[in-house]
């Protein structure tokens, strides 16, 4: 008899500090079960940047300097700031603005680029609110539609937990990957 498969459930942590690229703005960031998320997509597109970058005759990036790529690829969001969270609260929770989405999907951003333009290279992944749990799923990055799905997640958070997260971000002084980046 088929035993049913139980769902593994995970932790997440909101961060606010300051933009890695914009130190006036603040950000949300996002660790998963304590691990950055931009430590999570670097692992899932390691192989496929390798792929295109080994390809480019021209690059002769040390094995530092490709790591340091794909942590610098993705940036925390920088939300409309309103006095209680509110907005931020909504776009974790499934009601990003229009800007924020996918147009074609409806996924939505998790991560934005460096660059401070979200939209310029951003994370997507499909955001869904349940009464029990939060699931994020569906990882896409929408310039490199060749990719695919990343092999990233599911990700499953209890919900009790998950509001909790997001209603009491951690609050830090500096971005926590800053000490892993070279200044360019």
């Amino acid at each position: 008899m088929n035993q049913p498969t139980a769902t593994v459930t995970h932790r997440v942590e909101f961060l606010r500090h300051p933009h890695p690229g914009f130190p006036h703005l603040m950000a949300w960031g996002i660790r998963i079960d304590g691990t950055d998320l931009r430590v999570l997509v670097a692992d899932a597109t390691r192989a496929l940047w390798s792929s295109e970058l080994d390809e480019d005759d021209e690059d002769d990036d040390t094995p530092q300097e490709r790591d340091e790529f794909l942590l610098r690829q993705h940036a925390p969001l920088h939300l409309d700031e309103d006095a209680d969270g509110a907005r931020a609260r909504a776009h974790f929770l499934g009601d990003a603005p229009p800007h924020l989405r996918h147009e074609d999907t409806d996924a939505q951003f998790l991560l934005g680029c460096p660059c401070g333009i979200d939209d310029c290279w951003p994370l997507l992944a499909t955001v869904r609110v349940a009464a029990t749990e939060v699931t994020w799923s569906g990882f896409r990055q929408p310039h490199r539609p060749q990719w695919g799905e990343l092999p990233l997640g599911p990700y499953v958070f209890p919900r009790p937990a998950y509001d909790e997260a997001l209603a009491e971000p951690v609050p830090l002084a500096s971005d926590p990957l800053a000490p892993l980046w070279r200044e360019e």
